[in-house]
């Protein structure tokens, strides 16, 4: 007798959505503030930028790019590669806890352990040793968040079980991404309240290991108390994870979408990692005002959540992301044209925050309808691939502009800091012409259908 499944709540997706608030919370620490503390050189303004860059190789060592440019593009490549396997093995897992849990509760830990070790470990007395080791912690790190992302991004499609579900399931995933993202911007402010008791290094590396406490509880949370089985009708994938992928970006559907998901996660990366030095170099704004300055776009773009919902199902999700593509080019041309002072900053907190609502929730339930249709026409439900498939080809784009920001602006002149973000404009603008071939009016009919 088949078993009687237990209905899906809202309660539950919210649940569900703080595991995404913290490993959002330990990516941005690493992406918002590797680069802030290990490279560039202190001011009178910001004196811990670079605070830690005196132990790791600087200098350019091929051509213009940077060792530590090079070791964060490896880091994405890595993470890159390993999705597709991780996605294959979580789809194929055959554990009685189900196909995703088990690897949220054993990756939870070493995931928040890591992210501490990667501003603690890489500071003896030889540079050597210091960039060996920040690029062995770097390939783990990106590891650990491909095992445990992978199989809860699969969730996404498995949780939200209908159109209305995986709409907001979506939305609630998107506000806790960007709480999480939003919180890592308060690293200098937790480092400074500290600063008198343990000292400035120790007090980054103490604010870090406060945070990815935080994370590391809110990542259990969901994984302790969903039980998989009781609301998903698992059965493992028999098709091995190379053939897997084949089959995936075979969808052309997908593969429009993917597209110009790689293009825009490169123009995004461009943009976020250049963020805290916009606002310092640009801008001239200290760096303690940067949390200020997100809280304002997430503030904002959290009033949205519900527009961004409504709006989806009566214009589609293909029509808002094309929209927030768009406003995302608008705050790029502000950043590049930027003058001194907080108005500039707040110009493009405030204009960020459209397509940080649009974009933060519907690519997924983009994803989560391709994944539903292609389990509906094969009877094998590939979740996992799919958004491991997707990981794949926007960390790609995020790998190669980690090497081109670093790269750009060696030479840490605001005129580099300008040229990344007139970068991140044009390549954004290409993405919103690439998504325009998405026929997402053909996917949803075709679920209807054989949903009937």
């Amino acid at each position: 007798m088949k078993k009687q499944l237990k209905p899906i709540t809202n309660k539950l997706l919210w649940i569900y959505a703080l595991g995404q608030f913290g490993w959002s919370l330990l990516s941005g620490i690493v992406s918002n503030w590797m680069v802030y503390y290990y490279t560039g050189s202190p001011n009178e303004q910001n004196p811990l930028k670079g605070i830690f860059s005196s132990g790791i190789t600087q200098n350019p060592i091929l051509f213009k790019l940077t060792l530590f440019g090079l070791v964060l593009a490896a880091g994405r490549i890595f993470d890159a590669i390993t999705d597709p396997l991780i996605a294959g093995w979580s789809d194929g897992c055959n554990n009685k806890n189900g196909r995703r849990i088990p690897f949220l509760k054993s990756m939870a830990i070493p995931f928040s352990l890591c992210t501490i070790g990667l501003f603690t470990i890489p500071q003896t007395n030889a540079i050597a040793i210091n960039d060996t080791a920040l690029f062995i912690l770097l390939m783990v790190f990106y590891l650990f968040m491909t095992m445990f992302c992978t199989p809860y991004n699969a969730l996404i499609a498995e949780l939200g079980d209908t159109q209305q579900h995986r709409i907001n399931v979506s939305t609630y995933i998107s506000f806790t991404f960007i709480l999480g993202q939003s919180i890592s911007f308060l690293l200098p402010n937790v480092a400074g309240m500290l600063q008198d008791s343990f000292g400035k290094e120790m007090a980054i590396r103490m604010a870090v290991a406060i945070m990815s406490l935080i994370a590391c509880i809110s990542m259990l949370i969901p994984a302790f108390y969903i039980k998989e089985k009781d609301y998903i009708d698992s059965k493992p994938c028999k098709t091995k994870p190379f053939k897997s992928l084949i089959m995936t970006f075979s969808n052309r559907q997908f593969r429009r979408f993917v597209y110009s998901d790689v293009i825009y996660f490169f123009a995004l990366t461009l943009f976020q990692t250049g963020l805290a030095f916009y606002e310092t170099k640009l801008m001239n704004i200290p760096d303690t005002m940067t949390f200020t300055l997100t809280a304002t776009m997430t503030g904002i773009s959290v009033c949205l959540y519900p527009v961004v919902n409504i709006l989806a199902k009566k214009l589609g999700k293909k029509n808002l992301i094309i929209i927030g593509f768009f406003s995302y080019c608008i705050v790029f041309g502000i950043t590049t044209f930027c003058g001194q002072g907080i108005v500039w900053g707040f110009a493009v907190a405030i204009t960020a925050a459209i397509p940080m609502a649009i974009l933060g929730i519907l690519p997924q339930a983009c994803v989560a309808d391709i994944a539903e249709l292609t389990k509906l026409q094969t009877g094998e439900d590939r979740s996992g691939m799919f958004f491991a498939a997707r990981t794949f080809a926007f960390k790609m784009g995020q790998a190669l502009a980690m090497l081109i920001f670093t790269s750009i602006t060696v030479s840490d002149t605001a005129r580099s800091y300008r040229i990344t973000a007139l970068v991140a404009l044009v390549t954004c603008f290409i993405g919103a012409v690439i998504f325009f071939s998405y026929n997402e009016k053909k996917v949803l009919r075709e679920i209807n259908s054989l949903q009937k």
